[in-house]
């Protein structure tokens, strides 16, 4: 824990937070986003947040959630421990379940009857973990990382929808993705819910000005405004650098039923994605308006379920997989749903067909696909040694809706292929 954060004084612990963190102390709306320079003390600050949440809301279950398995061993669990354990005392670490056990009484006047408090620790993979609590509140850790989905941030939501209990997220701008697109950009346009709180590394009195400087002759200039003053840029070897959401984002809105379709699937046992695509007859543009990521369904529930959405639309063709996926087309295709292989089987020329449409205006996202513009957002090349983006795509296997989507523009762009050859091949 930063020494500058905080000291004793006559047995008492004094919180002594700088001007970024004393702005997000004071802030009271419900979701308070810290969004900084690395080492400005976020982590640092996020146990204190949430002791005064709990002496606020009262006993309960709480938590504490951070992007990585490694992240919450060597930052956020010794933070929370430093402060609830040892400073403290309030508090013991069940490390089996990975909760502190808050002792009856420890939360003073909201905790009367003696009944005690949990902090639920967990990372980001552990979606299972935030879907079985109801929690009063919440505090994440590096929320900006790739490992930190739009998925569990929606977790997170509906574990605090009962209480309506509120949240504090600090971390340090990573990506484009839903931390953009879902916080910053929606407290920008005046969301009463949100606070953005920024501040650069060197709001930090213990942070070095000559580190600070350094970084700032020798890192590209997006790096160095994203990782050293917690701004959002746009990073370096986005595979679809022609998206603009000023461009391209259009209101949520049901396309008229005679609207032309085509549905993109992407197969997988775990993470099932469908991105539905709409045309406009007039103009030829095209709108995703639809799209799901779900699993552990059987090949026939997701067959039901995307008929089932189909229903009165004017589906033109379902196209699916790479080109050795055909057990998974013909599975769909007995379950009622005629998944046609894509007519481009490359990656990059998929990709190519994605950039032409968004670069010439005729492809568009309405808002409400959370999901599908997070990936936009994150999907990106790895940087080589000289911070040139290389050809690898950085954890390509992970955006299961942008390949669901590029799948549905090829089918529209390349046309119809026989399901019997497929089939039969």
């Amino acid at each position: 824990m930063a020494a500058t954060l905080w000291r004793r004084e006559r047995g008492r612990l004094v919180l002594t937070p700088h001007a970024g963190q004393w702005r997000a102390w004071r802030s009271e709306r419900r979701f308070v986003f810290v969004i900084a320079g690395t080492q400005s003390g976020k982590t640092s600050f996020g146990p204190f947040w949430l002791w005064r949440e709990m002496r606020r809301r009262g006993p309960g279950d709480y938590l504490a959630v951070t992007a990585t398995y490694d992240l919450f061993k060597l930052k956020m669990l010794p933070a929370l421990r430093e402060l609830f354990v040892e400073a403290l005392g309030v508090a013991r670490y069940r490390a089996a379940d990975r909760v502190l056990e808050v002792r009856p009484g420890a939360l003073g006047d909201s905790d009367r009857d003696g009944a005690g408090a949990r902090v639920i620790l967990r990372s980001a993979a552990a979606g299972g973990g935030l879907e079985s609590a109801t929690a009063k509140g919440a505090w994440l850790d590096e929320c900006g990382q790739d490992a930190f989905t739009v998925e569990t941030w929606e977790a997170v939501l509906r574990r605090l929808s009962l209480s309506r209990g509120r949240a504090l997220a600090t971390t340090t701008p990573y990506n484009a993705g839903w931390l953009k697109t879902q916080v910053h950009d929606r407290w920008l346009a005046g969301d009463p819910d949100i606070e953005v709180v920024r501040f650069a590394s060197t709001r930090n009195p213990a942070f070095p000005r000559e580190e600070y400087e350094r970084a700032r002759a020798s890192m590209p200039a997006w790096r160095f405004r994203m990782f050293y003053r917690g701004e959002m840029a746009r990073p370096e070897g986005l595979v679809y650098d022609a998206f603009d959401d000023r461009l391209h984002v259009t209101e949520a809105r049901v396309p008229p039923a005679e609207w032309p379709r085509w549905v993109g699937i992407d197969f997988g046992a775990v993470h099932t994605a469908l991105v539905w695509l709409a045309e406009d007859p007039e103009s030829g543009a095209l709108t995703a308006y639809r799209e799901s990521l779900g699993g552990c369904r059987t090949t026939a529930e997701h067959s039901a379920a995307a008929l089932g959405m189909a229903e009165g639309e004017n589906v033109r063709g379902w196209f699916g997989g790479a080109p050795g996926e055909t057990q998974q087309r013909m599975d769909f295709g007995a379950a009622g749903v005629p998944v046609q292989r894509p007519p481009v089987a490359d990656v990059e020329a998929g990709i190519d067909r994605v950039t032409d449409l968004l670069r010439s205006g005729r492809l568009f996202v309405q808002r409400g696909l959370s999901g599908l513009l997070d990936e936009f957002g994150s999907y990106r090349r790895r940087l080589g040694p000289d911070g040139a983006p290389t050809e690898e795509i950085e954890n390509r296997r992970a955006f299961h809706r942008l390949d669901a989507l590029r799948y549905a523009v090829c089918g529209w762009s390349g046309g119809p292929v026989s399901v019997v050859k497929e089939f039969w091949r």
